[in-house]
């Protein structure tokens, strides 16, 4: 027999970004909060401290810091009429364990979207036309403007305390800058990190060539940094290990080194680790949520009385807990009926390696965020009318590890085992650099996620179905932006270079890592019909329950999700805090 709690005010369901956050918002607001991690505790000491953390592969390629398929999954299929398996392997993308979530594992490259990206539906067919959308697309807006999320966007970059170079202050182009970007009312904190010798070439040939390059916004402190919590980052000390790791240095942004000291200190915050969360428990009507239904450390079921639920888990586990407490209509890819479910994305990614038998790169001096970046073929950028698809994607040339497992890039026709790969290795390692495209992918009728009618998780409820394939818009995106980079790679004059593409008969792979940017399945907007939150990320069905995170956008965008995270968190906390405390209930009326 489960054992009930006392109740507390706010329960809070993962301890990463969003909900470390949320914690900071409403304990403010001298709420009780508790916070339900599915993973264990971490933090930077002893957990991440140096020598452990630098071990390629125990972190790198055994992935000690990802959620393990064995106790968190998905099945997988391309199409509807096809049988889904099981994710068994960590490959495609690399959900994050415990306290800090994937804000500890990640590269740290930190953006707010395009203004339009925000309005994108209105955006195609304002400016190209209804036409320009294919049948089976199913864009939309979010509901909520870049105006709007401005402020909170810059209070998410002071937190996280992100290196970078202004493109756009209140209107005024600034040198050195994106002058893509929307406006900003502030400089970021911090300025650039230092830049490499790959991004040094890589900014002087795409500056020749008439583009406009600028540094990549970094969560990797170029200096150091106290943010307005009064947490303290150091200087970064380039040493290659980001991605796939927590931070020994205190200088990559992560929930830890931003938010959760100082949110452990007040009074009115607890959280838990090891305690996954089954369901959120439902009042008779349905339409109200009493609190949550959890496993304990102990194996022991717990109820969790709350007046408040907040979702802040990896955006594929929102969906999934949605679908298992029975809030929000699943969504039915046939009639095109229902919301939960409906619209995931992921991102649509190539680029470029180029070898230099007379330059010397010194990959082990890397960071995260350390790249030169063009921003010339965003989604404001381009002629969807003329180009033939919607979508955008930025280049970057990046520098962010040497790591002598993982990062190994040979020339083209070097053998893959054996003497002659040594040798290929010996005389490669160190000459080469990358031009990467990071590009959006959007959303379309049959990409969505339900429940499997096969499998079962441990606890005996059904594993959570993706149901993904690359489309035809995305690859015309991404092979446009194969012309770009093909051409870039030529003006830097390598000895030889070899592009990576998706083609138009590229299906979806699990295996190789593309992202962690898995989004959409409770999507926000303006009409309940076609959206699970409203534009404050509020559940139509059940008032008191909120979700953060990626699982929100209608379709991806082409930067990394982050940034956006970040500001529509603070964007939702203010409404919660200024709207619904003071009179609970729908704070956009159907």
């Amino acid at each position: 027999m489960a054992k009930t709690n006392p109740h507390v005010d706010v329960v809070l369901i993962g301890l990463g970004w969003t909900n470390s956050i949320m914690g900071m918002e409403m304990t403010d607001e001298g709420l009780s909060v508790l916070a339900l991690e599915r993973g264990p505790d971490q933090d930077t000491v002893p957990d991440f401290a140096y020598p452990k953390m630098a071990d390629e592969l125990t972190y790198g390629v055994r992935y000690q810091l990802m959620q393990r398929p064995a106790k968190s999954t998905l099945t997988v299929r391309h199409g509807v009429r096809d049988l889904a398996v099981p994710y068994r392997s960590l490959g495609s993308f690399l959900p994050g364990n415990g306290v800090g979530g994937a804000g500890t594992h990640w590269n740290g490259h930190t953006w707010r979207p395009q203004p339009q990206e925000l309005r994108l539906k209105s955006y195609v067919e304002e400016t190209f036309g209804a036409d320009t959308i294919p049948e089976e697309m199913a864009i939309q807006d979010f509901g909520v403007s870049y105006d709007e999320l401005e402020p909170h966007f810059d209070f998410f970059e002071k937190v996280a305390g992100i290196a970078g170079k202004a493109g756009n202050l209140n209107g005024e182009i600034q040198e050195g800058g994106n002058p893509f970007e929307g406006w900003r009312s502030d400089e970021y904190p911090m300025p650039p990190m230092k830049r490499t010798l790959n991004d040094t070439l890589f900014r002087d040939m795409a500056a020749e060539q008439g583009l406009h390059p600028f540094p990549m916004p970094a969560a990797n402190a170029s200096e150091a940094y106290t943010n307005p919590y009064g947490m303290q980052l150091a200087p970064c000390n380039y040493c290659g290990f980001c991605e796939r790791y927590g931070c020994l240095n205190y200088s990559k942004s992560s929930p830890q080194t931003c938010v959760l000291g100082a949110l452990k200190q007040r009074k009115n915050f607890a959280y838990r680790a090891n305690c996954e969360v089954m369901k959120v428990n439902l009042a008779s009507d349905g339409k109200t949520a009493t609190g949550v239904t959890y496993i304990d450390e102990n194996g022991d079921e717990v109820i969790q009385p709350a007046d408040l639920v907040i979702m802040g888990a990896y955006s594929l586990h929102n969906v999934h807990l949605l679908l298992l407490s029975g809030i929000g209509k699943p969504y039915d890819p046939i009639s095109g009926e229902g919301v939960v479910g409906k619209n995931y994305a992921y991102q649509m990614n190539g680029g470029a390696t180029l070898y230099f038998k007379d330059k010397e790169f010194n990959p082990f001096i890397g960071a995260g965020a350390n790249a030169e970046v063009l921003n010339d073929f965003g989604v404001e950028q381009i002629d969807f009318g003329q180009a033939g698809f919607i979508g955008g994607s930025y280049f970057s040339a990046a520098m962010t590890n040497g790591q002598p497992i993982r990062n190994m890039p040979l020339p083209k026709g070097a053998p893959s085992w054996g003497a002659q790969w040594k040798q290929a290795v010996q005389e490669t390692y160190g000459h080469t650099m990358t031009i990467g495209s990071h590009g959006s992918n959007m959303s379309y009728r049959d990409c969505y996620l339900d429940l499997d009618p096969t499998y079962t998780d441990d606890h005996g409820r059904p594993l959570m179905r993706m149901t993904f394939n690359w489309k035809d818009n995305d690859v015309r995106m991404t092979q446009f932006m194969k012309q770009k980079i093909d051409i870039l790679s030529k003006a830097l004059k390598p000895d030889d270079y070899k592009l990576s593409f998706k083609d138009f008969d590229s299906q979806y792979d699990v295996r190789p890592y593309q992202t962690t940017h898995n989004v959409g399945g409770a999507i926000m907007g303006t009409d309940p019909t076609s959206s699970v939150l409203n534009r404050y990320l509020q559940t139509w069905d059940v008032h008191n329950v909120f979700v953060m995170g990626a699982s929100a956008f209608p379709q991806n965008i082409q930067y990394n999700p982050t940034g956006l995270v970040g500001g529509l968190t603070y964007w939702a906390a203010k409404a919660i805090r200024e709207q619904y405390l003071p009179n609970p209930g729908p704070l956009v009326q159907a």
